[in-house]
């Protein structure tokens, strides 16, 4: 089904309406009872008619090895009439925790409830929600079925982690752990980073050792040595790392600084293997296993592994800096920098500046900027969609808050929401919140700062999953702008550089001594393809961006060649698809990984 046909499943277009002394758990306990009869017996077409016409059902591995997102009734038949006899579901279990009436607006109305069951070799878990219908018949709107592990080869934590004591031994242990001396790692890891080290951990638990190498010196160093303002814009329930979640007295928004200490203690806390000042020079085709991976270390030492599993995880901005040129560049007389490449503020004491760009990095830097004393203008080359975490946040990420589900229900409900349902929801979230942002957005308009909502009105979401940018979540330097302590030049476009400044295409002129482009990446392809090669480096799939299902391209996923992974985003998005990465290697490693339905 297109995504533009698409629509909520409101009381209107269901013709319906809900009893509010309904018994929820009845409803879902029958409901559920006879869908997973159907199921358990192989029978799509009796579990399809438990389905509305317009059904979303996502599966992450459990029943397609793949992530794919299934959307609209004869879709499903499909789906089911292949994987059933594959998978054989069985072991149905209803959770009683968590299972509710949910009614977000008074027009959307639905029965949620968590599930687990089997297959022939996995162990997986389920989300449903159920929609009235006339005649008080209730079916689902929503299906998501996800692996959780694999049958016989469980996670060593818990009761399965390591009971015997260790007098003295430990430290001589990890230096030849760290070291491989005594065996070659699983798999190859390349960076350092959140995405890296939580695949690195979810790996060591299901008895997969992982080789992390990390080309700066610290660990953390990818957050350290960026510009010294930055800050994350997402709340920190939203951010927990696997098997180690942040303390209750961690700030709500984390300071990069503070987040780079805190992924190097994670490191050691974990007992990663962590190779640091080394450098991954290249992945060629093996003799032994599929991939020859050759890295240096900075003092000169060269080893090389053969391994089967290579894991990127280099982050959103793996690709180069998205340096725009423009005429007259050459004869600019001031500097001219990427953000990437940007580091602080009062590296520019006494100078004119010029950001260039609106977005997230444009606005942290212009407010150190401004922090700093340093004459500093901001040029909108687009329009911006702007959101006040104060406001945004509580509404969006709800589930993700204090006093909220646990961190394992909150990620499954949130996957649960396919990405072209989740746009209709945000597109009314989003109305909300530039409602409750009026002052602030009215503000900036009166400066001349261009906004808009976003794709079809939807806010952040499809910007961030099909751009990685076009936003910027206000923490403070929208208002910057509104009182003309950030200047603004938005408008006209930039036509060339001159030897003092920036000409604009309506003849204006911005005297600047530093341009500093905020303007996002390239393809991150390319920092694979450097690694990989020509040959192997043209073969790998496209990566973020959503495809025509709604899926992120790559995430957690090979792309385009075996055995080479693609790990990235942000902190969420590691801590719930890094187990992904590892159950896959693992089921490769066990030989029970099937065939990808494509």
């Amino acid at each position: 089904m297109p995504a533009s046909q698409h629509s909520l499943p409101t009381l209107d277009k269901l013709r319906s309406a809900v009893d509010p002394h309904l018994d929820a758990r009845k409803i879902a306990s029958a409901w559920f009872e006879s869908f997973t009869n159907a199921l358990a017996s192989g029978d799509s077409a009796r579990a399809v008619g438990h389905l509305v016409d317009d059904v979303f059902w996502r599966d992450t591995l459990a029943l397609t090895w793949n992530f794919r997102t299934f959307q609209s009734a004869p879709a499903v038949s499909q789906f089911l009439d292949d994987q059933l006899p594959v998978f054989k579901p069985s072991t149905f279990i209803l959770k009683k925790d968590h299972l509710e009436l949910q009614q977000p607006y008074p027009d959307l109305v639905w029965i949620q409830g968590f599930f687990d069951f089997e297959t022939t070799d996995g162990l997986a878990s389920g989300v449903f929600r159920l929609v009235p219908l006339p005649d008080n018949v209730w079916k689902a709107h929503v299906i998501y079925t996800n692996l959780e592990g694999l049958k016989g080869h469980p996670e060593k934590i818990g009761l399965l982690r390591d009971f015997a004591p260790n007098h003295g031994k430990w430290a001589a242990k990890r230096a030849r752990e760290i070291d491989f001396l005594d065996e070659e790692p699983g798999a190859v890891i390349v960076g350092g980073g959140q995405s890296g080290l939580e695949v690195a951990a979810r790996l060591k638990h299901l008895g997969i050792n992982a080789l992390v190498v990390e080309r700066n010196e610290r660990i953390g160093d990818n957050w350290r040595k960026r510009y010294s303002a930055l800050c994350l814009h997402d709340p920190v329930w939203y951010d927990h790392m696997p098997y180690l979640p942040f303390p209750p007295s961690w700030p709500v928004y984390t300071p990069a600084l503070k987040l780079a200490d805190w992924l190097e203690s994670y490191a050691h806390t974990m007992e990663l293997n962590v190779w640091t000042s080394a450098t991954v020079e290249s992945v060629r085709k093996g003799s032994k296993k599929r991939y020859t991976v050759s890295v240096r270390r900075v003092d000169g030492r060269e080893r090389s592994f053969e391994v089967d599993h290579v894991v990127f995880a280099l982050g959103i901005g793996a690709g180069l800096g998205n340096h725009p040129t423009y005429p007259g560049m050459d004869e600019f007389k001031g500097q001219i920098l990427h953000s990437s490449k940007h580091d602080k503020a009062s590296d520019h004491i006494g100078k004119k500046v010029a950001v260039v760009g609106a977005c997230t990095s444009a606005h942290d830097i212009c407010a150190d900027y401004v922090e700093h004393g340093i004459d500093v203008t901001m040029v909108q080359r687009n329009p911006t969609y702007i959101m006040s975490t104060k406001e945004g946040m509580p509404r969006l990420l709800s589930i993700f808050w204090e006093n909220g589900p646990p961190t394992d229900i909150a990620d499954r409900i949130n996957a649960s929401f396919p990405n072209h349902l989740m746009k209709l929801v945000h597109k009314r979230v989003t109305k909300e919140i530039a409602e409750a942002d009026k002052d602030l957005l009215d503000g900036l308009h009166a400066r001349g700062f261009q906004t808009t909502l976003g794709e079809d009105d939807s806010g952040f979401l499809m910007l961030a999953w099909n751009r990685a940018g076009g936003y910027y979540l206000n923490v403070g330097a929208s208002e910057l702008i509104v009182e003309g302590k950030i200047k603004l030049k938005s408008g006209p476009k930039i036509e060339r550089f001159t030897s003092s400044g920036i000409q604009f295409e309506d003849g204006s002129h911005l005297d600047t001594d530093v341009a500093i482009f905020a303007t996002g990446y390239g393809d991150a392809r390319s920092a694979y393809a450097k690694i990989l090669g020509e040959n192997l480096g043209k073969l790998v799939s496209p990566i973020w961006g959503l495809n025509e299902e709604g899926e992120i391209n790559g995430l957690a996923n090979e792309v385009g060649l075996p055995g080479i992974w693609c790990m990235m985003g942000n902190l969420a998005l590691c801590r719930f698809y890094s187990k992904h990465v590892a159950l896959q290697i693992k089921a490769y490693e066990e030989g029970v990984f099937g065939r990808r339905y494509a």
